[in-house]
C-alpha cells in the first residue's frame, strides 16, 4: 500500500513523502513593488518538511495582479526576493515550485495602475478582489467588466509566462506550477462560460484550451516538461467560472499537456462539490504524470485516496499555516495546532512566522 509517507520520484529528484504545501494567499509581500521579504523566506523554509511546497500565486506581469499585497514574479527586485526564499527552503532539505499566474479578469484596475483588467471575453466575473489603501489597510472593491485581449495580445501574455519561468529559474526554484484553475486567466480561457471567443483561442474545447497549452509549451522550453505542472480546479464555480461540461473540458485541456504533475483544487474554503469517481479513473489514464489532489484532507482520507492508486501526492493548505511541520504531526499522529484568532491574511509576521514545531510546543509547557 502506497503511504503519505513513502518517497516518490518528481521534478527530476526524490522527494521524501507524498505531502504537499498547498498553494495559499497569505498577502505578505512588502510594497512597492510586490516583493517578498526575509519574513517570506523564513515562512517557506520553516515548512520544508513537506514532499513539495507550491508558493502562493505570484503574477507574471504587473497587469497580472489580482488582489492587493501579491508578490510577483516579474522583476530583478522580486526574483531576488524569492532567491532568498529558495535559499532556505533548501538549506532544510526542502523543495519548492513557483506557481505563475494572471489574475486576468478577477482585478481592479487601482491594483493595475488605472488599466482594465484584462479577460479572454470582455465578461465581468460577478467577484470581488482586495485593493491597498495608503494606510496600509485594503478594501474590497468589486471587479468591472475587462477588456477582451486581443488575438495579438494572447501571444504576448504567453510570452509573459515564459520570461516569469526564466525568473523562476534564476531565483532557484524546484520548478513552476502554472496556474490553470481558481478563476484566473487561463481557466477563463477554459471555461465556455467566460470564453466567448471566435478565434483561434474560442469556440471548441481544443481551441478553449489552446492559451494553455501554449503557456505549458513556452514554460516547458525554459524549465524542462518534467519540471513544470499544472493545477486546475474544474468543479469549483467561484468567479463566474461555469461550463458546459467541466468534465470533457478539463481532461481534454489535460490530453494536450507533457508535464511533471496535474494538481486538482477539490475545494475551496468550506466548498466541496463532490469529484466524480468517473473523472479521476478517466484522468489516471490518460495522464502519465503524477497526480496530485488538495481539498480539506486529514491524513486517514489521503491514505485511502493513495491506496486507491488514482492520485500520487495530497496537498494540505491551512493545516500549514498553524503547523510548519505538518508532516512529522501527521506521522506521528501528534495534535495539530489551530490558527485561532492570528490573521491569515496580511498584518505581518503574527499567524505568518510565528508558528512553531510540536515539540517547541512540548518545550514550552
Amino acid at each position: 500500500m502506497t503511504s503519505l509517507f513513502e518517497p516518490v520520484h518528481l521534478l527530476g529528484q526524490t522527494l521524501p513523502n507524498r505531502v504537499v504545501m498547498a498553494p495559499m494567499t497569505r498577502a505578505r509581500a512588502a510594497q512597492p513593488g510586490d516583493l517578498p521579504t526575509a519574513m517570506t523566506a523564513r515562512y517557506y523554509g520553516q515548512r520544508a518538511g513537506a514532499g513539495l511546497i507550491v508558493t502562493e500565486g505570484t503574477h507574471v506581469d504587473a497587469l497580472g495582479k489580482g488582489t492587493a499585497f501579491a508578490p510577483g514574479i516579474h522583476t530583478a527586485a522580486q526574483v531576488a526576493g524569492w532567491h532568498e526564499v529558495t535559499k532556505a527552503v533548501h538549506a532544510s532539505n526542502g523543495r519548492v515550485v513557483a506557481q505563475l499566474g494572471h489574475a486576468g479578469r478577477v482585478s481592479h484596475p487601482e491594483l493595475l495602475a488605472g488599466e482594465l483588467p484584462v479577460a479572454p471575453s470582455a465578461l465581468a466575473p460577478g467577484a470581488s478582489v482586495w485593493v491597498a489603501q495608503a494606510d496600509g489597510s485594503a478594501e474590497l472593491r468589486e471587479c468591472p467588466v475587462p477588456r477582451a485581449l486581443t488575438t495579438a495580445e494572447v501571444s504576448r501574455v504567453v510570452g509573459q509566462y515564459a520570461s516569469a519561468a526564466l525568473n523562476a529559474v534564476a531565483a532557484g526554484f524546484d520548478g513552476v506550477e502554472i496556474q490553470a484553475g481558481a478563476g484566473q486567466l487561463v481557466d477563463q480561457f477554459l471555461r465556455s462560460g467566460s470564453n466567448h471567443r471566435d478565434d483561434a483561442y474560442g469556440g471548441s474545447t481544443a481551441h478553449r484550451a489552446r492559451f494553455l497549452v501554449e503557456v505549458v509549451r513556452a514554460v516547458s522550453e525554459i524549465v524542462g516538461a518534467h519540471r513544470v505542472g499544472v493545477r486546475f480546479s474544474p468543479f469549483l464555480t467561484a468567479k463566474g467560472m461555469q461550463d458546459d461540461d467541466a468534465m470533457r473540458t478539463t481532461l481534454g485541456a489535460v490530453a494536450g499537456l507533457d508535464v511533471a504533475y496535474v494538481h486538482l483544487a477539490e475545494a475551496d474554503g468550506d466548498a466541496a462539490p463532490p469529484v466524480p469517481l468517473a473523472f479521476r479513473r478517466l484522468l489516471r489514464e490518460q495522464f502519465r504524470g503524477a497526480i496530485v489532489v488538495t481539498g480539506g484532507y486529514t491524513a486517514e482520507r489521503a491514505q485511502v485516496a493513495l491506496q486507491s492508486r488514482l492520485v500520487d501526492m495530497i496537498g494540505f493548505a491551512r493545516a500549514f499555516i498553524a503547523n510548519p511541520d505538518l508532516p512529522q504531526r501527521l506521522r506521528h499522529g501528534w495534535p495539530l495546532a489551530q490558527v485561532g484568532d492570528a490573521p491569515v491574511f496580511g498584518h505581518g509576521r503574527d499567524g505568518y512566522t510565528t508558528f512553531g514545531a510540536y515539540d517547541q510546543e512540548l518545550a514550552a509547557l
